[in-house]
């Protein structure tokens, strides 16, 4: 592919895929910071560049194995981390994707990638020598996975630095932990004061919460999947635990549990921040956006019923690292409700500095397509 003229903007292409929200919403989020930094981004929905059928496959077929058939998303998961023909399937899968992918690419000087098979599409591409960008792969999950890596992907940036050690030790792929992308609202701020506690109060009035009470946020992803009503029964069996519980765009669900005492069914918030800074506890079932956000808002989660495939892989990585423990049973799992409430607002095992955004700027940069801004205009 030809150079572009060195009189051009610099830009940045995101492919992310429209898979739950968490793979949107890290690309959205980068973009946002980038733009705060004056680099121009574009984004593109990876499943647009598949024939309609495997669209399907993909964002329908994801929620309906794992809701209903977990065994079937279970057996997936492992075989597409060995060698053999399930894992060629998708390889085939990603290079039907690879002409409109190619097209997207275009002049752009670095593609950053939020999704796991667009990564390996772009990594075809760079190994035939078709594509001149930088890639790099930004992983929105704790435990990586044979799909998120490709030998051609010149970065491969996590939230975590347990998920970059594990990228190096069991693919031998070095890896960077950047940090959550997750909106600065997300971010506690540097000590408690009365308006905080005051927002936090009005919330759980609004919300029909007791004040004092301990309060367990319940995250289910923006589908709602999981055995959530047991989750519920097995919070609120204590007695001495409220749960608001985050439905996402399962409306079903959120109906269904709006009967139950002492239980709040939200749909799809936007004021999610606030609601963190109100709960004192996060529990979760799939390790992917909203435990993102707790990591990087100081609120401590737990683990408990994961969802199969990448729900249980994150499980054990997070538990291993000690950022959020998996209780096997009812007993359990209050307890360990009952000490992570003790360690609010700790969110030094996020790294944040240098983010993703400045990470690519410094790509862009290093390709003589970009001068670094003032310090003052890097995002917090």
């Amino acid at each position: 592919m030809g150079g572009r003229a060195t009189e051009a903007p610099a830009r940045v292409l995101v492919i992310s895929g429209s898979v739950g929200a968490g793979h949107d919403g890290a690309a959205d989020e980068l973009i946002s910071r980038l733009s705060r930094l004056g680099v121009a981004a574009d984004r593109r929905d990876y499943l647009d560049a598949l024939p309609r059928i495997f669209q399907y496959v993909l964002r329908d077929g994801y929620r309906l194995s794992v809701g209903y058939a977990p065994a079937f998303f279970d057996w997936l998961f492992a075989n597409l981390e060995r060698t053999g023909w399930v894992r060629r399937v998708a390889l085939w899968l990603c290079r039907l994707a690879q002409r409109d992918v190619l097209r997207w690419v275009g002049d752009h000087d670095v593609v950053v990638s939020t999704y796991m098979l667009a990564s390996q599409t772009l990594g075809q591409l760079k190994e035939a020598r078709l594509v001149d960008a930088t890639l790099v792969t930004f992983l929105t999950d704790p435990a990586v996975h044979r799909t998120w890596v490709h030998p051609a992907v010149e970065h491969h940036l996590t939230v975590t630095e347990a998920t970059a050690r594990m990228g190096q030790l069991v693919y031998g792929t070095p890896m960077r932990a950047v940090g959550g992308l997750v909106s600065p609202r997300f971010a506690p701020a540097p000590g408690a004061t009365d308006r905080d506690q005051a927002t936090r109060d009005r919330l759980r009035a609004e919300l029909g919460l007791s004040p004092d009470a301990l309060v367990v946020l319940l995250a289910t992803g923006s589908l709602g999947m999981g055995d959530v009503p047991h989750v519920v029964q097995a919070i609120r069996s204590s007695g001495v635990v409220e749960v608001v519980v985050l439905c996402g765009r399962n409306d079903r669900l959120r109906k269904r549990l709006s009967v139950q005492p002492g239980v709040v069914a939200l749909g799809w918030r936007e004021d999610v921040p606030e609601l963190m800074a109100a709960a004192d506890v996060l529990v979760h079932n799939a390790g992917g956006l909203s435990l993102t956000e707790a990591l990087t808002a100081g609120l401590p989660a737990v683990t408990y019923r994961p969802i199969p495939g990448h729900g249980i892989a994150n499980s054990q990585i997070l538990a291993e690292a000690g950022l959020a423990p998996w209780p096997q049973d009812e007993t359990e799992l209050i307890e360990a409700v009952r000490k992570q409430a003790v360690h609010r607002g700790d969110p030094s095992h996020v790294v944040r500095h240098p983010d993703a955004a400045a990470f690519v700027l410094g790509v862009l940069t290093e390709r003589g397509q970009h001068t670094v801004p003032d310090q003052d205009s890097r995002p917090a």
